[in-house]
């Protein structure tokens, strides 16, 4: 009896606990559904608002009511169509807002894309376009490096000049070396020692026009450039037409890739194009007809571009328009902070990342390893003296800890006009440059062979040559007497680093601000350089205007010739012509001979500073030039 009312009493207390256990799991719930509502609600409130971002604040929309909508179906969808990622769209706010304000008749002008170009002063929005792309990745990465200086330099630059009142440019960049298409891979090489020129050059210039103010349109592909140039190649809206572009960057490959995309279209763009072109493009290579007439054979040329259109690594072509790089001496506060403790050792650094560079140079540096230790950077795989110290491929921080540590920087007579011996000086490391003998061209290298000109390269780099003694000292490396010599001059002198403005943050900046704003192919509004910087010069039979104006201390002008190919105006500067003609027979028009009789050239891309005749006096066209900074007038700035 009592066991069934214990059994009783428990059943009681079970289904007690039973009942309790149930209210708290409806309770639960109950508490469990509220949450999941606010949640909802949340999410919902999370949809309706686009959240800004530091660097894109949400422009107004009042006026463009179907923005918001846009702006949250680009959030949710904007991979479900690769295109979209091809237009520089990586799920940031910010690509969001270029993209949809370069759609037409989508949405909104994108307040970061203001008719005033003002300087910028971080760089951070720029890196959505480059960090998720392998073909920018060196680019990104030199770039983010230098951001701080390049953002003091832009300070430094507007405190100097008045450079307001600019219009912003939509600029497109396109180097179409880096392309996949192009199949040359050196955007993937430069991390394991391959050529960086032509990285360096892309990398300051997509900075500078960024640092400028200008809308900046990046494309590393075909697929990019017919996005950009508004060939339709996909479910995407594709952006506005390039016809909207005020300029277009490329280089030689990306040209013939535009021609390609664009077809007998491309002709309207071709005022807009600058070629970046390493070693430079003289006005008979480029004239597709002259050039086949006279058999200069060139896969690079035939363009028939305006040949200032071309723009050089360095200085070397007046005919060309000389763009620079930058020379990586400005340190970041972190790097300079890594390289304070850095001491001069008696030791060089050998200029050469190939083992092919190498070759036949063992006796050179026999002769300098009796005065001074040997370093290197050099692939490990390279058959090199056991006493060079090699430290493999290193990072550009390490490279200018390497020259500072060393005196001479060693060159082997190859590469040709790179970089790196400027950012020897600019570390205070003298560099070692080898004459060539005889000099260089593409009548008698096959390296220069496929250039597009007949330039003689005289050393292993003429722009450091010019600069000369204590800096840069040349030298004959197959005279060991020659060797000795100037090493020992060398260990006798202690130099400071040097720098030429032209080749600084700030002086690309100057150039390039001055470059987009006054020199124009298109239209024929405005004269630049002022007509006020015009110096004429006669050259004598048998010498080009190039030779002309640096023998009176100029430098020849090609945007003056027009001036000059008319009877009326060479009258002004003593030129008294008994009889005249226009010409398209010659290259160094406008010039003379004896009888005074007077040629001018009747096809304006057959003028050319380089040219020279045996029997023709040339009228040469020259300017002077801002010292460390040639490629302006001192009446330009």
């Amino acid at each position: 009896m009592e066991a069934e009312k214990e059994k009783g009493r428990m059943r009681d207390e079970m289904i007690k606990e039973l009942r309790s256990d149930k209210l708290r799991l409806q309770e639960q719930v109950v508490h469990l559904e509220e949450l999941l509502k606010l949640k909802a609600e949340k999410d919902v409130q999370s949809d309706e608002q686009i959240k800004e971002d530091e660097n894109c604040p949400l422009p107004p929309m009042d006026k463009y009511p179907d923005c918001k909508e846009k702006l949250k179906w680009m959030k949710n969808m904007w991979m479900s169509d690769s295109c979209y990622s091809t237009y520089g769209v990586n799920g940031s706010l910010c690509s969001f807002l270029i993209y949809l304000s370069e759609v037409p008749n989508v949405v909104f002008i994108f307040q970061g894309e203001s008719e005033q170009a003002v300087v910028r002063t971080s760089l951070k929005s720029l890196y959505s376009s480059l960090e998720n792309r392998a073909p920018f990745r060196w680019i990104y990465q030199r770039i983010q490096s230098m951001e701080e200086v390049w953002v003091e330099a832009g300070r430094s630059l507007s405190a100097k000049y008045n450079i307001t009142h600019r219009k912003a440019k939509r600029i497109l960049v396109h180097p179409g070396a880096v392309t996949d298409e192009a199949g040359l891979k050196i955007a993937y090489t430069a991390f394991n020692g391959g050529p960086l020129g032509e990285l360096v050059q892309w990398s300051d210039l997509i900075s500078t026009i960024y640092i400028l103010g200008h809308h900046l349109h990046l494309s590393a592909s075909i697929s990019d450039l017919k996005g950009i140039l508004g060939v339709n190649t996909g479910s995407c809206p594709p952006h506005q037409s390039a016809v909207e572009a005020n300029l277009i960057y490329t280089d030689i490959i990306g040209l013939r890739q535009i021609q390609s995309v664009l077809q007998t279209s491309w002709i309207k763009y071709k005022c807009m194009i600058r070629v970046l072109d390493s070693f430079g493009t003289e006005p008979d290579f480029n004239h597709a007809a002259w050039a086949q007439k006279h058999n200069l054979k060139s896969p690079f040329g035939g363009f028939n571009l305006i040949p200032m259109q071309f723009y050089t690594m360095f200085p070397h072509t007046p005919d060309n328009t000389f763009l620079g790089f930058v020379v990586q001496h400005q340190l970041s506060s972190e790097e300079t902070q890594q390289l304070k403790a850095v001491k001069r050792q008696n030791q060089a650094l050998v200029y050469g990342k190939s083992a092919k560079f190498w070759e036949g140079k063992w006796a050179y540096l026999d002769t300098i390893h009796k005065y001074m230790e040997i370093h290197g950077t050099v692939d490990g795989s390279a058959q090199i003296p056991n006493y060079v110290k090699n430290h493999g491929i290193v990072t550009g921080t390490e490279v200018q800890a390497l020259l500072r540590q060393s005196k001479v920087f060693v060159g082997l007579s190859f590469p040709y006009e790179g970089p790196a011996p400027l950012e020897a000086l600019a570390n205070g490391c003298v560099f070692l440059n080898p004459r060539l003998h005889p000099p260089q061209s593409s009548l008698n290298s096959e390296f220069f062979s496929r250039k597009p000109n007949i330039r003689e390269v005289t050393s292993q780099h003429p722009y450091a040559e010019a600069i000369r003694e204590p800096y840069v000292w040349m030298v004959d490396m197959h005279n060991s007497t020659d060797v000795e010599r100037v090493l020992t001059a060398i260990l006798n002198q202690s130099i400071e680093p040097y720098i030429p403005y032209e080749f600084t943050c700030e002086g690309m900046l100057q150039r390039v601000n001055i470059l987009i704003e006054k020199q124009e192919f298109c239209h024929s509004t405005g004269r630049w350089p002022p007509p006020s910087a015009l110096q004429v010069v006669k050259a004598e039979v048998g010498t080009s205007c190039k030779e002309a104006c640096q023998r009176a201390g100029l430098i020849c002008e090609p945007a003056f010739f027009p001036e000059l190919n008319s009877l009326k105006n060479i009258s002004h500067y003593g030129v008294d012509c008994q009889t005249s003609e226009f010409s398209d027979s010659h290259v160094v028009l406008p010039a003379y001979n004896i009888q005074k009789h007077c040629l001018f050239q009747s096809d304006p891309l057959l003028f050319s500073c380089v040219r020279s005749d045996e029997s023709l006096i040339r009228i040469c066209p020259c300017r002077d030039y801002i010292k460390d900074q040639i490629a302006l007038c001192k009446a330009c700035i």
